[in-house]
């Protein structure tokens, strides 16, 4: 125990450990450990909330459950007093971070930063109390620096430390190119944290070389050091790849209450208890109960899934929302029911067509061949009926109804 530590009445004691035990939940790292409790308790001797970073660079504005991680940490932050400062990288961002690029980063421009952090802004707002945040452009600094100061920024660094990033080993291993403007990311990154005197900043464990090089800046200046907050990565709904709007395996912040609801009930069961401690805001206690319960056989997977699911669309969407989210996928997938709104399509075609054809033609499904394999698969109902047949013909009529999947469905109009 450090000294500071040892100063602190019984009152701050308790609370020093009530922070420190919601800042470690659900972290993958912290360093150094021991930094953040000193941290934390001189913030709560002399009343003065900490300095907590959060950079950005406004490449896809579009917000799902795995940025919500970090998100949902820097909420906690805040909810304690403590200060958000938001980095929208509107100078970074122009080069791209490399992190786990097999290839540079297109550049992006002024036009394209300032877009992607309008949305960044409001998709936040349903996480964090944005009126409370710091909000700062690292333009403002890192422009005014002359080629002079990169040159001596870029001398407190060496080019060893620098080659050890996994994505640049990777890059030289495999023979392809590292342009020299890439070796600047982490360090104007790292010079960010020089410039707003951060206490802690949080990231990605794919962040760990990035937010590093702001505790390795921060010395070479003479500043207090940050301490590294690093949260897991959240897999996405196929259980194997990091969620990505990319790879098709995510939940996005603003999609509907049913889509997201529906989502939430194809995430793979091992990985629901990561879901429930990363992306929910379900007190601690309740969270390892239904850890426990589970474990157990008390609790049924689908049941903690519906709890889940609902969980979710309420935090998005409030709590009259996540009821009606609930009872549409209780009434249309465990009950086998059609929804009563579904999209229509005037149908202007053949009074008679092939189902492969027919499915192809709504765009249902991209092609023919992924049309029979959903067939085959027993994917398919017309009017709740199962088609089995990829060569049915299909008389076309008015309202027939056609559902692929468990949440796709298609009324047809004459």
């Amino acid at each position: 125990m450090s000294k500071l530590v040892e100063q602190l009445t019984d009152e701050q004691s308790t609370e020093l450990k009530r922070q420190m035990s919601i800042y470690s939940q659900g972290v993958q790292d912290i360093i150094p450990i021991e930094e953040l409790e000193e941290k934390v308790a001189k913030s709560i001797i002399e009343n003065r909330p900490l300095k907590i970073k959060l950079g950005l660079d406004p490449s896809a504005p579009d917000v799902h459950l795995g940025h919500t991680v970090v998100l949902n940490k820097i909420r906690q932050f805040q909810d304690n007093g403590h200060t958000i400062q938001l980095i929208i990288g509107d100078f970074t961002g122009k080069i791209g971070d490399p992190t786990g690029k097999s290839v540079a980063r297109k550049q992006l421009t002024d036009e394209e930063v300032k877009h992607n952090a309008k949305t960044y802004f409001e998709q936040f707002g349903k996480i964090v109390d944005m009126e409370k945040v710091e909000l700062h452009y690292n333009s403002i600094w890192l422009s005014k620096l002359n080629f002079e100061d990169v040159i001596q920024l870029a001398g407190k660094i060496t080019v060893a430390r620098l080659l050890e990033r996994d994505d640049f080993e990777e890059r030289i291993a495999f023979g392809k190119p590292i342009s020299l403007h890439e070796f600047f990311y982490p360090l104007m990154q790292g010079y960010d944290s020089v410039q707003l005197e951060c206490d802690i900043e949080l990231g990605g464990t794919d962040q760990h070389f990035n937010i590093l090089m702001g505790r390795h800046f921060q010395e070479k200046f003479g500043k207090e050091k940050q301490v590294a907050i690093l949260m897991p990565l959240l897999e996405g709904l196929d259980g194997v790849e990091k969620m990505s709007k990319s790879k098709k395996n995510y939940i996005g912040i603003d999609e509907s209450p049913q889509e997201m609801y529906g989502k939430a009930m194809s995430i793979p069961d091992e990985l629901m208890n990561k879901y429930f401690e990363l992306v929910t805001d379900l007190p601690s206690e309740q969270i390892q109960t239904i850890k426990e319960e589970l474990k157990a056989g008390t609790l049924h997977p689908r049941d903690a899934k519906m709890l889940l699911g609902k969980t979710i669309v309420r935090m998005y969407h409030g709590e009259d929302l996540a009821e009606q989210a609930e009872q549409h996928f209780i009434s249309v997938f465990q009950q086998g029911l059609i929804p009563d709104e579904i999209p229509v399509v005037k149908w202007e075609g053949k009074t008679e067509i092939n189902v492969i054809d027919l499915l192809v033609e709504l765009n249902m499904l991209n092609s023919k061949s992924e049309a029979r394999r959903m067939i085959e698969n027993r994917g398919v109902r017309i009017n709740g009926e199962k088609i089995e047949d990829p060569q049915l013909p299909i008389s076309i009529v008015d309202d027939l109804t056609i559902q692929v999947g468990k949440r796709k469905f298609v009324k047809v109009k004459i």
